[in-house]
């Protein structure tokens, strides 16, 4: 399985970028199998800077809960209605394997056989003189299987069903046996026994097997060619040569129609559930009707974790859905530490008071000495210009600057013109609906028990949010209640003033005591307020933190 790199939910431009350039930097070092991916589609901005930066947006991926595709076997071992048992038996021999789906000529499966089947094939007929020596197949199954060579043969692709009858006993015994059986099904095997050999080729029997490696005379050979009957010669006894005949037979009657077949987008867990009572020993994994692999009940037990890396953020809360059940080797941040984020394993934590993650990516590029593409050069570039606000927010450091200068260079783009550029693009207000706005860069907190997300955007100047304050509120507020959360809140940022106004779904306890002016009602002007982890985050904490007024 692939390592995944992922940004937070609701990914802004800083976390879909430095997943981009964190996996190509693993790529070119230590994880030649790293993709970079997201669960959440770029918004505007950030799909300009991809296109600007001629790359394509991360893998989206909602949820990394493991499915059956992720661990099952997809190189299984596999046979069809027209296999017989000798090739089936050898196929699962060699791979060590108990049951074997059987396909269809269009790759669809119609059952599945197991060794005990096989075995009862074999036996069938028990010690009934006449059922125990039929044999369903084909002459050219049989000459396989004997590993024998055909000196005359009629249609020997057909299917028959054979009455095996060995030329061990008198002649005129056999000649009597035989006519107990139509002769177009007789399957005569015989040493080098002329006496046998003639009344079987007169007979007109369907084949004659030779064994020990002899041939016919050239005599019989013709009354063979004559009388239609194919003729084999076999390397081996005839003891040998007729248990491996036997082995010729057609795994069709055998194959179990009524089994369990499970999807390959079917969570582990879900399938977990529904193969514990079963007595399948395997269980085929499907696509489109179509055999995508097969999987048994111990491979479920302990499914190999799908590994991940996160950057920009470390909670759980903000991670992609199900990143409690992967291996997390790596976290790559630059925003405070969370409480939520556990693991079995130790893991390589990499965090830095910095503006971006794009600048900690930019870093390890430059300290291993590797010159990024101009490609991503650019998208970390526009990372660092989206989360600082081109170097503005108080967030920003002298490696952040540092960074830029670097990149610059690499990228050959003028940074001043481009973070215009970039600014000018993607209005969330201008171009999304109030539900899209308030989830577009959205992250989930939770404090003492208490749980609330932060959404942000960035904008030019309030006009717009005037205009849908009241649809902004309502979306909040949905959200809010959806998610069951204390409270919601937006910081919608004005990138040319360096100033914030922040709206709220409902105002928590202690929300009084919050030094900025209120506008409205759970509306307030937060000047030169534009982080959200520096300034905003710090804020509420505070105000959560606040002794509560004792209820009467």
């Amino acid at each position: 399985m692939s390592l995944f790199v992922f940004g937070h939910r609701n990914p802004d431009t800083d976390a879909i970028c430095s997943a981009l350039a964190y996996a190509d930097f693993l790529r070119r070092t230590t994880r030649p199998d790293a993709v970079a991916a997201c669960c959440g589609t770029p918004n505007e901005r950030t799909e300009f800077a991809l296109k600007k930066a001629k790359l394509q947006p991360p893998r989206i991926i909602m949820d990394i809960r493991p499915e059956l595709e992720d661990v099952c076997n997809r190189k299984p071992v596999v046979a069809t209605k027209d296999d017989v048992f000798f090739d089936v038996y050898q196929r699962m021999n060699d791979h060590e394997i108990r049951s074997i789906p059987v396909l269809d000529e269009l790759g669809q499966v119609t059952g599945i056989v197991t060794l005990l089947d096989l075995l009862e094939l074999m036996l069938q007929g028990g010690v009934d003189p006449t059922r125990s020596r039929q044999v369903t197949s084909t002459l050219a199954k049989v000459n396989s299987v004997v590993d024998g060579k055909f000196l005359h043969s009629v249609e020997p692709d057909r299917v028959d069903d054979y009455v095996v009858t060995v030329g061990a006993m008198s002649a005129e015994g056999f000649t009597r046996r035989m006519k107990e059986f139509p002769p177009e099904k007789l399957l005569v095997v015989s040493g080098d026994r002329p006496t046998i050999q003639l009344p079987a080729l007169e007979m007109g029997v369907r084949a004659l097997v030779v064994t020990g490696g002899f041939q016919l005379s050239s005599g019989l050979m013709q009354l063979a060619k004559a009388q239609g009957v194919s003729v084999i010669t076999s390397p081996y006894d005839t003891a040998t040569t007729t248990m491996r005949i036997k082995t010729a037979q057609r795994i069709e009657p055998i194959i179990d129609t009524n089994f369990m077949k499970l999807s390959s987008k079917l969570p582990v867990a879900a399938a977990r559930h529904q193969v514990f009572r079963s007595s399948q020993t395997i269980f085929p994994v499907v696509d489109n009707g179509k055999l995508f692999g097969v999987i048994s009940k111990t491979d479920l037990v302990n499914p190999p974790k799908i590994e991940i890396v996160l950057v920009d953020h470390n909670e759980l809360s903000q991670a992609v859905q199900g990143a409690e059940d992967a291996d997390i080797i790596e976290v790559l941040d630059h925003h405070r530490l969370g409480g939520s984020l556990k693991s079995n394993n130790p893991m390589r934590f990499y965090m830095e008071p910095v503006g971006s993650t794009c600048t900690l990516v930019a870093k390890m590029f430059q300290r291993a000495g590797i010159n990024p593409s101009p490609s991503i050069a650019l998208c970390m570039a526009s990372g660092m210009i989206s989360d600082t606000l081109f170097l503005r927010s108080p967030t920003t450091t002298d490696v952040d600057r540092e960074m830029l200068d670097w990149l610059e260079q690499l990228c050959d783009v003028d940074m001043g013109e481009y973070a215009n550029e970039f600014f000018q693009v993607g209005s969330a207000l201008r171009s999304c609906a109030p539900e899209q706005v308030v989830r577009e860069d959205c992250k989930e907190f939770e404090e003492s028990g208490r749980r609330f997300s932060i959404s942000q955007i960035e904008e030019i100047g309030f006009d717009l949010f005037w205009q849908r304050k009241d649809e902004l509120t309502k979306a909040l507020e949905e959200m809010a209640a959806q998610n069951s959360l204390e409270f919601s809140a937006l910081l919608i940022t004005d990138i040319a003033s360096n100033g914030s106004l922040l709206l709220m779904s409902s105002e928590p306890d202690g929300w009084e005591e919050i030094s900025y002016p209120q506008l409205e009602d759970k509306l307030y002007e937060l000047e030169q307020v534009v982080s959200r982890k520096k300034q905003l985050l710090p804020l509420i904490i505070s105000l959560l933190e606040l002794p509560q007024a004792p209820t009467a």
